[in-house]
């Protein structure tokens, strides 16, 4: 009997092809560009795509200073998180938040895509953000994606 056998292959941590791809945020709407970001990382828009392994690529985010929040959500949108001890909750604005750090925007909207495990944990370590257009990655050749283009 002379049958086609298809089988299904899962991709592990020795067997993904992960790259390196740079995005500029500049001007991109901070949500929009976070969801399209840890799509990257989490190897969604690949073929050999397996939920429970990195086999995303590693995602460098240029000009993260120039993310832009749409309507009040500079003032509206705020980060709450406590500091363990009695009456301890703290909050702050976005825009404090960019003033202070402006990578930390960036990288808690994608942070918040990701999935809440270790798994989640170790595809953010791909996530490199940068302010400016310099970075310290060119050894790898990443390749620059539009995000304009990417669905």
């Amino acid at each position: 009997m002379n049958t086609l056998s298809y089988k299904t292959v899962s991709a592990n941590k020795a067997t993904a092809n992960k790259e390196w791809v740079v995005v500029d945020a500049a001007g991109q709407p901070l949500g929009r560009m976070a969801s399209k970001v840890a799509k990257i990382l989490r190897g969604k828009h690949k073929t050999n795509y397996t939920p429970h392994a990195d086999c995303g690529d590693n995602v460098i985010v240029l000009n993260a200073e120039k993310v832009e929040l749409s309507g009040n959500k500079w003032d509206d949108k705020t980060y709450i998180w406590h500091t363990g001890y009695p009456g301890g909750q703290k909050s702050m604005t976005a825009a404090e938040l960019m003033k202070k750090d402006n990578l930390k925007v960036v990288q808690k909207a994608v942070k918040g895509m990701l999935p809440k495990n270790r798994l989640g944990s170790a595809i953010l370590k791909n996530l490199h953000v940068y302010v400016g257009t310099e970075h310290k990655h060119e050894a790898q050749q990443p390749k620059v994606i539009n995000l304009n283009e990417f669905k």
